[in-house]
């Protein structure tokens, strides 16, 4: 009897699959423990009330504060998602892009506050929802 290939998909491994990450599916993990914890910093910035930040009449005007504890709970995310990407994980890979994408708009809303840090984050986070959407055939011509 013939022995049966293994079936998992590349980049969808479960936790004892032995399958390699992707290359994209890397850069998109290390990308997110990247940005997170700099998201996360960029939040304790904003409770500490640093005077970094500043914009008048905006919609999207939040105290400083909730900014600050915004983009450290998306920072959080973004940590957490990134470890399971790069760990693998079946959960990994949606998550990352969620999170990137709440990201994405937090980033979009915050541009008034500091745009020389805000948009260059939004296109990291564009990156890497593309990275982790992206489709790739494998051998069984599935994802």
């Amino acid at each position: 009897m013939a022995a049966m290939p293994n079936e998992t998909r590349r980049g969808h491994g479960g936790p004892d699959s032995s399958e390699r990450l992707s290359g994209a599916s890397l850069f998109a993990g290390a990308v997110m423990m990247l940005s997170g914890p700099l998201s996360i910093l960029m939040g304790a910035s904003g409770i500490a009330g640093d005077n970094l930040f500043a914009a008048s009449q905006y919609a999207y005007r939040f105290d400083l504060t909730a900014w600050g504890w915004i983009h450290i709970v998306v920072g959080l995310a973004l940590v957490i998602a990134g470890m399971g990407v790069v760990t693998n994980k079946s959960w990994g890979r949606g998550a990352g892009a969620v999170a990137a994408g709440i990201s994405l708009i937090t980033q979009f809303m915050f541009v008034p506050y500091y745009p020389l840090w805000a948009i260059p984050m939004m296109a990291l986070d564009l990156l890497i929802i593309f990275a982790l959407t992206r489709f790739h055939v494998g051998t069984n011509g599935g994802w």
